[in-house]
């Protein structure tokens, strides 16, 4: 018992760890940004609402033969709504006091006499109270995993007109409580199938693991259900680049956890410096750390000062003397990324290799010297891409095999500075200019990005943009239906047989 006691006592710390791994990525909705998915949301809703069906009313009292069919809602009045968190994992919508007109086809027997026509009718003091309850599905995606609904209708009023128009105010009780309950039926259900499928298949557009380019892939699962507090909704995503030639490759995220106070803005994105090394170490991995110059690919400077340094040994190689010079830059490690408050850096450790290729022969190696740079990142963001723009702020070069030569070497230190900043560079930065997209989903886009650097992680704060409406990215991912013209069971037009009724 006590050794089982001491084994759990020892496995505690990484059971914790296991379970709370840091994220790499975190985002960060404030009630601010609440406020403009409300405003969304509301119009969604109501266009939800218009689009209700119901069932026939019919029944009779007496002599009196009726039915109610072809419901159509004409108009909606929203006014009063909220939409705001609620602890733990909960978004909470309410519509209070809000009013539907409707308009119904009428039929009437009675007796020898047959009526048709319309009704207008209007249902007031409509509240509706939903609560979304927020999880992680098994994919790693945020979804709508349950919805609970009430909805009740205060008052319903049924203007009349026609022949039988005292008739129908007779029957207004029996058709107006029918109507009524019929009609509060149907808010929830529609309201369960916006949330649980049609918004859902907004959130299917949020990227989870996709492909960066050609080499690595990005994973943006949620390694948790979302956090909510009374004023912000957290999401801690696993943010990590992996080679696309080795998907299932882990790299253990021993960073700073990104921490977000801030509650100003409408959105906060957050990146800890595990975001950018698991990038550098994708790339690393995928072998596309590496570059070679040849020929006339060299410029033309650094040639002539590689010639005249190395002018003794080439010479002891003649008659290779004219042959042409190649370089070969290899990054050695994985390059690590550095985020404090004064800024953003990149060390890269990386050797050159300088041979000579006489023409039909083997290469001939001049000399091998290591180097290492430091990097200034400037990171922004655009739209819902995340970029990374580069500068060469350190260079050092020594040789491996000896201090003389590396004091020898001290004259390439220069042109080859300027070799990186010239060539290597922009082809560096035209990889990262396309960055990476920012897991948010389709339609919504970041505006007026401001960058912020802490020790071990940076955050973006944001506002939020729709630039493209919940219904036109419902309708591209999740296309409606078609459903008949007339969904009741009665014809469009009147049948001249009183009898069917």
């Amino acid at each position: 018992m006590a050794a089982s006691s001491c084994l759990l006592l020892l496995l505690l710390p990484w059971l914790v760890t296991a379970l709370h791994s840091p994220p790499g990525c975190k985002i960060r909705i404030t009630s601010k940004g609440l406020d403009l998915v409300k405003e969304e949301g509301l119009s969604f809703v109501e266009q939800e609402l218009q689009n209700i069906t119901m069932s026939d009313l019919h029944g009779k009292e007496g002599q009196f033969h009726y039915n109610i069919s072809q419901v159509k809602v004409m108009d909606l009045q929203l006014a009063f709504s909220d939409l705001h968190f609620q602890p733990q994992q909960h978004l909470v919508f309410n519509i209070n006091n809000a009013s539907i007109s409707l308009r119904f086809r009428r039929q009437l027997l009675y007796w020898f006499f047959y009526d048709i026509g319309s009704i207008n009718a209007s249902a007031d003091g409509v509240n509706i109270h939903t609560v979304l309850q927020l999880a992680k599905d098994e994919a790693g995606r945020l979804k709508i995993s349950n919805i609970t609904c009430n909805a009740s209708i205060a008052r319903m009023h049924a203007g009349f007109s026609g022949t039988l128009r005292k008739v129908y105010e007779f029957l207004s009780t029996f058709i107006v409580t029918g109507m009524r309950f019929l009609l509060s039926q149907q808010i929830c259900p529609s309201l369960e199938h916006a949330s649980l499928v049609l918004l859902n298949s907004v959130l299917d557009t949020v990227p989870v693991r996709n492909y960066v380019d050609e080499h690595i892939g990005i994973d943006y699962s949620l390694l948790r259900d979302p956090v909510v507090s009374m004023d912000t909704l957290d999401l801690d995503f696993k943010g990590m680049f992996f080679p696309r030639a080795r998907e299932n490759q882990e790299m253990e995220n021993h960073a700073v956890e990104p921490v977000i106070k801030e509650t100003e803005r409408m959105v906060y994105v957050a990146f800890s410096e595990y975001f950018f090394d698991s990038a550098m170490h994708a790339y690393f991995q995928a072998g596309v750390l590496a570059m070679e110059l040849q020929g006339e690919k060299v410029p033309k400077d650094l040639e002539v000062l590689l010639r005249a340094t190395f002018f003794g040994t080439i010479f002891m190689l003649s008659p290779a003397v004219d042959a042409p010079l190649r370089l070969v830059l290899q990054v050695s490690a994985p390059p690590r990324c550095v985020i404090k408050p004064s800024g953003t850096s990149v060390s890269v450790s990386a050797f050159l290799n300088i041979s000579l290729v006489p023409p039909g022969r083997p290469a001939v190696q001049l000399s091998s010297m290591a180097m290492e740079t430091k990097l200034s990142a400037k990171v922004f963001l655009q739209g819902k891409a995340l970029r990374v723009q580069l500068d060469l702020r350190r260079f050092r070069i020594y040789s491996k095999q000896s201090a003389l030569e590396s004091l020898a070497l001290f004259s390439l230190q220069a042109p080859l500075k300027t070799l990186l900043q010239l060539t290597i560079m922009p082809i560096i930065n035209e990889r990262t200019k396309k960055g990476v997209q920012i897991p948010l989903p389709e339609g919504m886009d970041f505006t007026k990005e401001v960058v912020t650097n802490h020790a071990g992680f940076l955050t973006v704060g944001a506002d939020l943009h729709f630039s493209k409406g919940l219904r036109e990215v419902i309708e591209k991912y999740h296309p409606a239906p078609i459903t008949p013209a007339y969904p009741s069971s009665w014809p469009a037009e009147p049948s001249v047989d009183p009898r069917q009724l």
